[in-house]
C-alpha cells in the first residue's frame, strides 16, 4: 500500500526511526488511514526487525493528539465498535511484541490513543517542559482508553497514579509523568535522538509499577482500592449521568490489568459506552466546542494592552486572568482600596495557576493597579465593568473615548443592558461590543460576544480574537435582554421560588435540579451569583419581556439579604458553602423536574426564534458552557429533540394549564 502518513529511515546501527507525519494535518491524529499504514510498516519488522524502533512526530510540539473522534460518528452499533477497538488493540500489541527495543519520544502534546500507543513501547522520552501535556482524556467523551490505556497505565504507573491519570481525565506535565513512570526520561529538543539511542543501546529493564501498587493490583485487596476510588467518583459524578469511569473500576476490579484478559474486557465495556447517549452527547459538546472556537474572521488587530475600568469582582477577576493569560494589564478604579482588593485575589489566583517562581513574579508585575487611569491612552482594548447602571456607564464612556488611542477598542461586561442603549454619547457607537464574561471568571469558560445589527465586523472580529487568546469561548449573541445565558437562567430560578413559595423545601428544588444534572441547584445559583444581580437581572427581563419581578427577591435584597457574599441568601452561607437545610415535606411535586428544566428549555427556543443567537448548535453550546446545563444531555435544544419536540410541547401546555401561562410554549417550536 502506498504510505502517506509514515516515514521511515533506517540508520547505520540498524535503527529504525519512524516518524509520523500526518499529509494536510497540522497535528497528528489515529485515523484508521493512520492505524492501517502502522500495520502494513510494522509486519516486516514483525518478520525481520530491525536493532531498535523509534517511533517520533514530525509536526512541531505535538506528538499525537489521539484517535480521531470524526470517526466515532460513524459507528452505530457495539458490535462494529468492539470490531475496530480490537483491531487497533491488536495494532498496539504488535508494537509491545517487536522483538527490539523500542522508544517513543513524545515533542509536545500526548493525548489518548497517542498515550497508548507510546505506552505499547517499551520506553518513552518526553520533551522538557511545565505544560500539562500527557493525559488519557477519554472519561472527558464518555469513554475509557480503548487501544490498551486501560491495562498498560496500571501495568507502568501502578493502580493509584495509573487509575487517577483515567478516571480525571486530566492531562499531566513531564515532571510529573518521570516520577509516576509514565515516562523513563525527560529530553531535550536538541538531545533527542541521543537519548532516543542510548535507550535502544543499553534496553534496561522497562518500567514496572512499584511493590505498593502491585500489592494493591492483588484481587483480594483489589475491592479495597474499589471502594475508594468509588468514593472518589461519586463524589463528581453520578453512574446513571457518566457511566465510563464507574465502568474503568468495575473492569479493574475484575481483570487487574492483567494482559490475558484486560484487553477483551476494555474492548467489551469500550463498545457499549461509545453506543451510549451519554458517550455521544458528549461527542457533540467537543464538537460544540470547536465550533465555538472557529466564529470570527482573522483580523490584523492585536490586543497587547488591556485596561480595566472597575475593580470590582467581575473587572478584578477579568484583570487578573488577562495578566495571567499573558497581556499586559492596568486595572482602574476610584479608589485604591478597591483595586487593592482585586490584587490580592489575584495574587492568590497566581499562586494557584503559576508554579514557578519567576514566571509568577513576571505574571504580577504585568498586572498593575492605575487609579488615575495613565494606562488609557497605551490601551488596545478597554473593558468597562463598573456598576450595572446606565447613567453611569455612559457618563464612563464620555471620558473615555476622549483620552482613547485612535483604533483602541471598547467593550462592556454589562450582564443585561442592550448596547444600542449605552452606545448613545459615543462618536463611534459602531465600534462597542460586549464582552461578556461569567463568576468565578477563572473557572467559567464562556465570554458573551455582543453585537448590534451594524456592529462594525472589524470590531467583532478583534473581540473574537480577544477571547480565544485568553483561554475563553466566544458566544456570538445579538444585543438583547439578558443576552443568553441570564435570559435562559432568569426563568430556571424564577421557577425555583415559586416552588419556594408553595412550600416546596429548597434543598429538595435543589436536588431535584442536580439529579437531572446541573452542576448545581437554582436555588444555590442564585446566593452565588447574588441575590442583588439577580433582581437587577429580573427587573430588565420583567420591563422587556413583561414578567414580573418576584416579590420575595425584592424584600430580601431591601432587608441586605444578597447571597453568599453576605453570609445569608436563601441558604446560610459559613466558609464558601451553603448550609443546607434536610427536607422539612414529604411531598415533592412530581413535575419540579419538568418545571425548572422546561422553563429553561422553551427559553432556549425564543433566543433561538428571536435570533439571540442564529445558529441551534452555536446555542446548546452556549447553554452548556455558560450555564453548565447537563453536558450529557448535549444542551437544551438536543435534549429537547432527543426527548421529542412534540412531546415536550405537550407537556409544556399540561404545564401550563396547571400553573400558568409563564409555561406556554413559545411560537418557535415550530422551528425546530
Amino acid at each position: 500500500m502506498t504510505i502517506q502518513h509514515w516515514k521511515i529511515d533506517t540508520d547505520e546501527q540498524g535503527v529504525a526511526w519512524l516518524c509520523l507525519d500526518t499529509a494536510d494535518a497540522k497535528s497528528n491524529v489515529l485515523s484508521s488511514a493512520v492505524l492501517g499504514e502502522l500495520n502494513a510498516v510494522l509486519d516486516p519488522m514483525a518478520e525481520n526487525p530491525p536493532a531498535g524502533l523509534v517511533i517520533w512526530s514530525g509536526k512541531k510540539n505535538s506528538f499525537v493528539m489521539g484517535a480521531d473522534i470524526n470517526e466515532f460518528a460513524s459507528i452505530d452499533t457495539p458490535e462494529r465498535a468492539y470490531e475496530l477497538v480490537r483491531l487497533g488493540q491488536r495494532l498496539m500489541d504488535k508494537v509491545e511484541e517487536l522483538r527490539c527495543p523500542t522508544v517513543a519520544v513524545i515533542n509536545g502534546v500526548c493525548m489518548g490513543g497517542g498515550l497508548e500507543l507510546a505506552l505499547a513501547c517499551d520506553y518513552r522520552i518526553v520533551y522538557e517542559g511545565d505544560k500539562k501535556i500527557l493525559g488519557l482524556p477519554e472519561v472527558k467523551l464518555g469513554l475509557h482508553p480503548g487501544f490498551g490505556g486501560t491495562v498498560r497505565a496500571v501495568q507502568i504507573c501502578g493502580v493509584r497514579a495509573g487509575m487517577q491519570l483515567m478516571l480525571t481525565g486530566n492531562p499531566i506535565a513531564p515532571g510529573k509523568a518521570k516520577v509516576t513512570g509514565l515516562v523513563d526520561n525527560i529530553t531535550t529538543e536538541d538531545n533527542w535522538r541521543n537519548d532516543a539511542s542510548a535507550l535502544i543501546t543499553a534496553a534496561p529493564s522497562k518500567h514496572r509499577a512499584s511493590i505498593i501498587d502491585r500489592l494493591l493490583n492483588v484481587r483480594i485487596i483489589r475491592p479495597l482500592v474499589r471502594n475508594m476510588l468509588l468514593k472518589q467518583v461519586q463524589g463528581k459524578a453520578r453512574k446513571d449521568h457518566y457511566p465510563a469511569p464507574f465502568a474503568m473500576i468495575d473492569i479493574w476490579t475484575s481483570d487487574g490489568a492483567s494482559a490475558s484478559t484486560g484487553y477483551e474486557a476494555e474492548a467489551r465495556s469500550f463498545a457499549k459506552l461509545m453506543c451510549s447517549d451519554t458517550s455521544r452527547n458528549l461527542v457533540r459538546v467537543f464538537f460544540l466546542q470547536s465550533k465555538l472556537k472557529s466564529q470570527g474572521n482573522k483580523t490584523d488587530i492585536r490586543v497587547k494592552h488591556v485596561h480595566v475600568v472597575g475593580a470590582g469582582v467581575m473587572g478584578g477577576d477579568i484583570a487578573a486572568w488577562c495578566a495571567l493569560r499573558g497581556h499586559t494589564v492596568t486595572l482602574q478604579d476610584r479608589e485604591q482600596k478597591f483595586i487593592d482588593s482585586a490584587i490580592d485575589r489575584a495574587t492568590e489566583l497566581f499562586s494557584k495557576r503559576v508554579r514557578n517562581d519567576d514566571k509568577r513574579a513576571a505574571t504580577m508585575l504585568r498586572l498593575r493597579s492605575d487609579v488615575d487611569g495613565d494606562g488609557l491612552a497605551e490601551a488596545d482594548l478597554v473593558i468597562e465593568a463598573i456598576i450595572e447602571k446606565l447613567e453611569a456607564k455612559q457618563e464612563l464612556y464620555e471620558a473615555l473615548q476622549e483620552k482613547m488611542k485612535p483604533g483602541a477598542l471598547l467593550a462592556t461586561n454589562t450582564s443585561s443592558i442592550r448596547l444600542e442603549e449605552l452606545r448613545t454619547v459615543l462618536h463611534q457607537p459602531q465600534r462597542l461590543i460586549g464582552l461578556h464574561f461569567f463568576n468565578p471568571v477563572a473557572m467559567l469558560p464562556l465570554v458573551e460576544v455582543i453585537a448590534c445589527e451594524d456592529t462594525e465586523q472589524d470590531a467583532l472580529d478583534a473581540g473574537f480574537a480577544f477571547t480565544k487568546g485568553i483561554g475563553k469561548l466566544p458566544l456570538q449573541c445579538a444585543s438583547s435582554p439578558g443576552f443568553v445565558v441570564n435570559r435562559i437562567l432568569a426563568p430556571y430560578m424564577g421557577e425555583a421560588m415559586h416552588l419556594a413559595e408553595e412550600g416546596v423545601p429548597l434543598s429538595d428544588i435543589d436536588n431535584a435540579a442536580v439529579a437531572f444534572g446541573m452542576p448545581m441547584g437554582p436555588v444555590e445559583l442564585a446566593d452565588t451569583v447574588g441575590l442583588d444581580v439577580a433582581l437587577h437581572v429580573s427587573k430588565v427581563l420583567g420591563a422587556a419581556l413583561h414578567r414580573p419581578v418576584p416579590e420575595a427577591l425584592q424584600k430580601m435584597v431591601d432587608d441586605g439579604l444578597f447571597g453568599r457574599k453576605s453570609g445569608q441568601g436563601y441558604y446560610r452561607w459559613e466558609d464558601g458553602k451553603a448550609i443546607k437545610p434536610g427536607s422539612a415535606s414529604a411531598s415533592i411535586p412530581d413535575d419540579m423536574e419538568d418545571r425548572l428544566i422546561l422553563s429553561m428549555v422553551n427559553e432556549a427556543v425564543a433566543c433561538l426564534h428571536e435570533r439571540v443567537v442564529t445558529d441551534a448548535d452555536l446555542l446548546d453550546a452556549g447553554v452548556i458552557f455558560g450555564t453548565g446545563f447537563a453536558p450529557f444531555r448535549g444542551g437544551p435544544l438536543n435534549y429537547a429533540k432527543e426527548r421529542g419536540t412534540t412531546a415536550v410541547v405537550m407537556r409544556l401546555n399540561q404545564l401550563a394549564k396547571v400553573h400558568g401561562e409563564r409555561f406556554e410554549p413559545h411560537t418557535g417550536w415550530s422551528d425546530l
